[in-house]
């Protein structure tokens, strides 16, 4: 049988990463905006139909 040296090992190491960077977006989800805001703000339109919204479509060739 082989013994495991104390060293990483290729895998080990992008688990690692992974598992770090899993953990470091978690606290980015839920941001401070998010929680401040009531209920009417939650449900209100946010989209408009502004200029430049109308130019990239008319752009990207989006049916009217």
């Amino acid at each position: 049988m082989t013994e495991k040296s104390g060293k990483l090992g290729r895998r080990d190491v992008l688990k690692a990463l992974g598992l770090g960077a899993g953990a470091a977006a978690a606290p980015a989800a839920v941001t401070p905006a998010a929680a401040t805001e009531t209920m009417d703000e939650r449900r209100k339109a946010r989209y408009q139909e502004s200029a430049h919204v109308k130019k990239y479509y008319d752009t990207n060739r989006y049916p009217k």
